[in-house]
């Protein structure tokens, strides 16, 4: 499963920049401007991605020897504005040097 790890750290990108996209561009963009279009193009993806990011930290969770805790924390970053990011230097960066 350590194979999944470079494909996990590419989801947690991708999926930390589609958040910031959809809540902090989209969504003012359809409550301001009454235009709702950029939220429907990015609300998929996102949703995907998001899914994606939960199933493959649990898949890769026991090869990582992430503790429970560990997990949580890294499931509860996905709901974080920049949370994956934390998690990519945090966590995911030590498994690079090793």
């Amino acid at each position: 499963m350590l194979k999944l790890l470079p494909v996990f750290r590419i989801v947690a990108l991708l999926e930390g920049v589609s958040y910031i996209l959809l809540l902090f561009i989209a969504t003012p963009i359809k409550y301001l401007y009454e235009d709702p279009q950029y939220v429907k193009l990015l609300g998929m993806p996102h949703g995907i991605l998001f899914m994606a990011y939960v199933v493959i930290a649990v898949l890769i969770s026991s090869d990582m020897k992430w503790p429970t805790r560990t997990l949580w924390i890294i499931l509860l970053a996905s709901i974080i504005p920049f949370g994956t990011f934390y998690i990519e230097k945090k966590y995911l960066n030590k498994s690079k040097r090793a």
